[in-house]
């Protein structure tokens, strides 16, 4: 029986503990969170200790593995501290706000040799996996996502500073599935700006965002995303090719030829297959298990951070 601890009782960190409840193999061994409250919910559901101090919980349990779920701002040293102890992590998106923090972190972690894992769940949809399997060994010309959506509760994602915008904190899962399928980018250009929120109080991130990247393939690609009052909520991701359209929206995929149009209703928990991958890794130490770990979510971190400085700059970041 794996012993997980879930650091944060927020609305991811229930998402993360509902799967581990209903996976066989694991235990939801104690909850840890600065609201007394929240703890005590979340362990009054699913079993386990609660805790407010994360020391605390480290020193009395003892864990195999740890989610860490709280705000990019406030990981301090949780991961260090996880991993002296032989602790295998799940880590969040996004893995913090400073990439000289996370690399430092990321030193850590591998010379750990702990098994890690991030929350890039969309990598795990079928859909998702049988786009990657199609374009294999195929030219990519251009690649152009966009997703518009809602602003979060959290009285904290306003603010810039703590949550480094959409793209950084929501967006960052359309993005990452851009460099899973289409590969890794050379150059990022964006164009930012406070437009339609500037009524929400506190509001110090932007609400329309832009961005232009070159792949290392020379393929180009583009993203548009933003939290400005709109009808409803949309995503989508279109890969075009010689003689090809793939197009994600949702868990579907349509895949348009010349000859043939072929669709798939996706289908399944692609959040639950992300937590049993990593318990599963954890149990039987399959790294290959893992679709997203914590360096693979560093240059995801490191593309959309990029994107931040070059709309306050107003020049392209280029990657050696």
């Amino acid at each position: 029986m794996i012993r997980i601890g879930v650091v944060g009782a927020g609305i991811i960190a229930a998402e993360h503990m509902k799967h581990i409840h209903r996976n066989e193999r694991a235990e939801l061994a104690a909850v840890c969170d600065v609201a007394p409250g929240a703890a005590e919910a979340a362990v009054k559901q699913y079993g386990g200790k609660a805790y407010t101090d994360y020391d605390s919980m480290l020193e009395q349990e003892q864990l195999d593995a740890l989610f860490i779920c709280v705000p990019p701002f406030a990981h301090g040293d949780m991961e260090e501290k996880a991993a002296a102890k032989g602790i295998h992590l799940l880590v969040e998106k996004p893995l913090g706000l400073s990439m000289e923090e996370v690399r430092r972190k990321a030193d850590v972690l591998e010379h750990s040799g702990i098994i890690t894992g991030s929350g890039y769940c969309l990598r795990y949809m079928e859909s998702v996996q049988r786009a990657k399997r199609y374009l294999e060994g195929k030219e990519i010309a251009m690649v152009r996502a966009y997703r518009f959506g809602g602003l979060p509760p959290n009285v904290w994602w306003v603010d810039h500073a703590k949550s480094g915008g959409q793209l950084v904190e929501q967006s960052t899962h359309n993005l990452d599935m851009m460099l899973y399928l289409a590969g890794d980018v050379r150059r990022v250009s964006a164009d930012m700006a406070l437009l339609l929120s500037r009524d929400v109080p506190g509001i110090t991130t932007p609400d329309a965002a832009s961005v232009n990247m070159v792949f290392e393939s020379g393929a180009l690609g583009h993203i548009d995303t933003g939290f400005f009052p709109q009808p409803d909520g949309r995503a989508s991701l279109e890969i075009m090719g010689r003689n090809f359209r793939l197009t994600l929206e949702g868990q579907d995929l349509t895949i348009l030829e010349p000859e043939q149009t072929t669709i798939l209703r996706g289908k399944g928990d692609f959040y639950q297959m992300q937590d049993d991958a990593f318990i599963r890794a954890v149990e039987t130490g399959d790294r290959s298990l893992i679709l997203a770990d914590y360096t693979q979510a560093l240059r995801t971190l490191e593309v959309t951070l990029a994107a931040n400085e070059s709309a306050k700059t107003g020049q392209p970041v280029f990657f050696a």
